[in-house]
């Protein structure tokens, strides 16, 4: 068996089923488990990645809006390395290698077809989904089912304990600086499970454009900064775009030190194994009188 992931949380899902050795390809985004990185990579984004958080979003839009992928597979690497499996994605065109893209480029492979696995994760649920769909396809249904089980375990004794706390605050999780983006799909229920009052964002919706009003007349007791594809450092250095910002010292998160900056691209904007992390990590921030995992400095820093 041979495996090509296109997107992180691919490689998470196969690593974490025991098939870390059959994988021969990665896309660009791929880093974990950190050995992976020695793996031949199959992608590379069309757009520079340097800037502002306000440069990145004007460049994929400028290429979204001209009808082209944000994203570029090397076919004839890919090729090469003769995958049986391939794992890429249709839940987000402008966050990794779309199905579409790899279609493209594997369109002209005469002599071998490789089993294409589409995860679209826009829910908790379907996260589980993938899973599984991505274990039946290596044959390993079994490993599939007992690591579902074994992380929802784990949630839901997370789940219990913040469910039996009285106060739930109200977050916002922002996945977009400038512009301001609200987190959405599995990020609800996360909030939920972890004993907090989402206020912005749908569970199972794309995650929505908000405004620099809605969130300061909304006053969130918790505000969790968790840009997409942003470590905790990269996070710090967008922050002025909000703290500049002349009614920013009146929120009621930043007054009590509840502003928190997460590794978004490790954890909440990848819907892999690690998708337990995060709601720890939510639970930590939430209710740091009742929880602590230890994720605090890796997964999380107060601002």
């Amino acid at each position: 068996m041979r495996v090509a992931s296109m997107l992180a949380s691919a490689t998470e899902i196969v690593a974490a089923l025991g098939f870390r050795d059959a994988l021969v390809a990665r896309s660009h985004e791929c880093d974990f488990p950190a050995d992976v990185e020695s793996l031949p990579c199959c992608t590379e984004p069309k757009i520079d990645l340097r800037g502002s958080s306000r440069d990145i979003d004007d460049r994929v839009k400028a290429v979204v809006q001209e009808g082209l992928s944000v994203y570029r597979v090397d076919g004839d690497a890919l090729k090469a390395l003769r995958p049986d499996v391939i794992v890429t994605q249709s839940q987000c065109e402008v966050c990794a290698v779309s199905e579409n893209d790899l279609r493209q480029a594997v369109c002209d492979w005469l002599d071998a077809t490789p089993n294409i696995v589409t995860l679209k994760p826009d829910a908790l649920a379907d996260i589980w989904t993938d899973f599984q769909n991505v274990a039946d396809a290596l044959g390993a249904p079994a490993r599939g089912r007992a690591l579902i089980k074994s992380l929802q375990g784990r949630m839901a004794s997370v789940e219990q304990k913040a469910g039996s706390i009285a106060e739930q605050p109200s977050i916002a999780c922002i996945e977009w600086i400038d512009p301001l983006m609200a987190g959405g799909n599995w990020m609800p229920e996360l909030v939920r499970m972890a004993g907090g009052t989402n206020l912005f964002g749908t569970a199972g919706a794309h995650s929505p454009w908000m405004t620099w009003e809605a969130l300061r007349q909304a006053d969130p007791e918790v505000i969790a900064v968790l840009p997409c594809g942003f470590d905790i450092e990269r996070t710090r250095r967008e922050m002025p775009a909000l703290t500049r910002r002349a009614r920013w010292p009146g929120l009621r998160a930043v007054r009590n030190g509840r502003v928190y900056l997460t590794d978004g691209n490790q954890y909440f904007n990848r819907p892999g194994p690690r998708i337990a992390d995060s709601l720890e990590i939510l639970a930590e921030l939430l209710h740091p009188e009742r929880f602590d995992f230890g994720h605090r400095g890796k997964g999380w820093v107060p601002l």
